[in-house]
């Protein structure tokens, strides 16, 4: 296995171009519990830790732009405002050493379903930049998961950043798993009240082949709010309509039973978080409280 070192970003995309099957490493968080188990030997691993640039961010007229390298722990320090739902993921990433280490790019990378920032991003409406020696192209986060591990990125691109909006309303994220962090989750779920636009995302991990959207949930629950004007008044959702979001949800949902849960546990577990989570955000909405914003920062 041969170890390839670039100094900075041009030398990494160069490097890329000529080895396409080199596996980027930044956190190692992910690639290197794979080598260590020898579940994974490429020929050529591609360090990324000399590239400063990927572990900065800044923020712009409501938008965040994100280093595929920012570390968990810096998203949950600095960035709780602008992305809250990625924050609240972000704090049930592993321990506090894998915090540290590990970013957004690595999850991205290997596309596991399992992978704790998923739902965040789905929810918050993400674009993956990607980047080759041919140039730049903005992948959508809906169109970025192809398949179990598998993603859009050409053979010669890394992932230079994740793009997402700031968030207009509140954000939840629930992970179902025996502990809160240090475990792959059984299931996970987030959701994102978009009141500029009256709409809502949601985001389903470790529950389908690909991380997930239950869009019809989203459909449903946005065409309720609007109907009896809760955008509005922000009256109480009503049960009924908070039952049937649940049912949405958990009928997207497409699990396998495996050593960490059943397929029929993980549906119950979707629908129970899909109505506390949204009951959360809700009160949240209600409550009119604007989220704190820590600025922008490399």
């Amino acid at each position: 296995m041969d170890f390839l070192r670039p100094a900075g970003w041009q030398e990494a995309l160069a490097a890329k171009a000529e080895h396409p099957g080199a596996v980027p490493i930044a956190g190692g968080t992910d690639v290197m519990v794979e080598i260590n188990f020898d579940h994974r030997r490429p020929e050529h691993l591609l360090d990324l830790g000399r590239v400063g640039e990927l572990r900065e961010w800044e923020t712009g007229d409501g938008t965040v732009r994100l280093g595929a390298a920012v570390p968990y722990t810096r998203i949950i320090e600095n960035l709780r405002g602008e992305l809250p739902g990625l924050a609240l993921a972000s704090r049930t990433v592993a321990s506090p050493q894998i915090r540290n280490r590990g970013g957004v790019g690595g999850n991205l990378g290997t596309a596991s379903p399992a992978g704790d920032a998923h739902p965040a991003l789905l929810a918050g409406g993400a674009e993956v930049e990607a980047v080759s020696v041919r140039g730049t192209r903005m992948i959508p986060i809906d169109d970025f998961y192809t398949g179990v591990k598998r993603n859009a990125l050409a053979p010669d691109e890394l992932i230079r950043a994740v793009h997402l909006k700031r968030a207009t309303g509140p954000q939840q994220f629930s992970k179902v798993g025996t502990r809160n962090a240090m475990v792959i989750a059984v299931c996970a779920f987030g959701i994102a009240l978009h009141p500029d636009t009256r709409t809502v995302r949601t985001g389903i991990g470790s529950a389908a082949p690909t991380p997930i959207r239950a869009r019809a949930a989203e459909e449903f629950l946005a065409a309720a709010l609007e109907e009896e004007g809760l955008w509005d008044s922000r009256k109480a959702v009503p049960p009924s309509v908070a039952a049937r979001f649940a049912d949405l949800v958990a009928g997207a949902a497409a699990p396998i039973d495996d050593v960490r849960g059943t397929a029929a546990y993980r549906r119950h577990a979707l629908g129970v978080m899909a109505r506390r989570t949204l009951d959360w955000t809700w009160q949240e909405y209600r409550g009119g409280r604007i989220a704190e914003r820590s600025g922008s920062c490399a």
